[in-house]
C-alpha cells in the first residue's frame, strides 16, 4: 500500500528536529532507519502529516562507558550494538536480543531509540531494556530533559510516555559485567517477530525477567521474580511465566500456546543466567 501524502522535513541537529515537532505536535512523526515508522504508514495505521528525517544526526550514534551503565545514543543502528566491545562485555543480554533483530539489512538501518520508542511488545530490545533495568533520557524543545525508567516507559499497544514533543537522545544500560543472563525467541524464520521471547538478566544474585510478545506492551514476569526471589527453582519459578499476562491469538499460536511457550522459554532463559 502507499501511504498518505505528508511534508518531509531533514533535520540537522536535534534542536531542528525537536522544534519541528513543537511546531506540528502530534501530526509529525520522527523517522531514522524507517523500519517502524514506514510499514505502519504503508499500512495507514500511522498518517503523520509531516515526518521528520533524524537518520544523518551521527551526533546520536555512540556507546560510552558512564561509570555504573553504558550510553547509547538513540541513533546507534543495531549492527553497532551487536558487534561493539563494550556491550559484549558489560551488557551481553543487550547484545544478543539485538542481534535476533530481523535480518542484517534491519539491523545495519534500524536504530536502537527507535526501536525502544515503538513500544511494540513483539521487539527484541524493549525486553533487554527491561531486563537490564535501564532507563532513556529524552529532550523536549523547550531544552527540558527527563530519564524515564524502563518501568515507566511503556504504557499501551505502541505507546509511550514520550510526549509528541519529546525525543529519545540516549539509552541508559546499567552494567552487567560477569553476571549470568539468558535470551530465548522462538519464531518461525529467523528474521520474524518473536512468537514469544525472553529476556533474562542476574542482577547481584536476584533476576529480572521480561517476556516478548506477552501482552500489549513489553512487560516483566514479576511472578517469575518474586518466587526466584523467595527461594524458587528455575523450573518453578518458570511455571509461573503466564501469571498476569494477556497474550493474544493469532494466526502463529493461540493464547494457550503463547503461555506453554512463556513457561518453556522462561526455564530456559533462567537456566542459562545460572538460576
Amino acid at each position: 500500500m502507499i501511504p498518505v501524502a505528508f511534508d518531509y522535513v531533514r533535520a540537522g541537529s536535534v534542536d531542528e528536529a525537536l522544534a519541528a515537532l513543537s511546531e506540528h505536535g502530534d501530526e509529525a512523526k520522527l523517522m531514522a532507519g524507517g523500519h517502524s515508522l514506514l510499514p505502519m504508514m504503508k499500512l495507514r495505521l500511522a498518517y503523520p502529516s509531516v515526518v521528520v528525517d533524524i537518520d544523518r544526526l551521527s551526533d546520536l550514534s555512540y556507546v560510552r562507558d558512564a561509570g555504573d551503565h553504558l550510553a547509547i545514543g538513540a541513533l546507534t543502528r543495531h549492527r553497532a550494538i551487536e558487534t561493539n566491545d563494550l556491550i559484549a562485555q558489560h551488557a551481553p543480554l543487550l547484545a544478543r536480543a539485538t542481534a535476533n533483530v530481523g535480518d542484517p539489512q534491519v539491523r545495519h538501518r534500524g536504530t536502537l531509540g527507535g526501536s525502544i520508542a515503538h513500544a511494540d511488545s513483539a521487539a527484541d530490545t524493549p525486553s533487554a531494556l527491561l531486563a537490564h533495568g535501564g532507563s532513556i533520557v529524552v529532550r523536549s524543545a523547550d531544552g527540558g530533559e527527563r530519564v524515564i525508567e524502563a518501568t515507566d516507559l511503556f504504557t499501551g499497544f505502541l505507546e509511550s510516555d514520550i510526549s509528541d514533543t519529546e525525543m529519545i537522545t540516549e539509552v541508559r544500560i546499567p552494567k552487567a559485567t560477569g553476571m549470568g543472563w539468558g535470551y530465548q525467541k522462538f519464531n518461525r524464520r529467523a528474521q520474524d517477530w518473536a512468537i514469544v521471547g525472553v529476556s533474562a538478566q542476574q542482577v547481584k544474585g536476584s533476576a529480572r525477567v521480561a517476556l516478548v510478545n506477552m501482552g500489549p506492551t513489553p512487560m516483566r514476569a514479576t511472578a517469575v521474580e518474586e518466587a526466584l526471589a523467595g527461594g524458587a527453582n528455575a523450573a518453578d519459578a518458570a511455571a509461573l511465566a503466564a501469571e498476569g499476562t494477556a497474550p493474544s491469538s493469532d494466526l502463529n499460536a493461540s493464547v494457550e500456546y503463547r503461555q506453554h511457550l512463556a513457561r518453556v522459554l522462561v526455564k530456559r532463559a533462567l537456566v542459562d543466567a545460572g538460576f
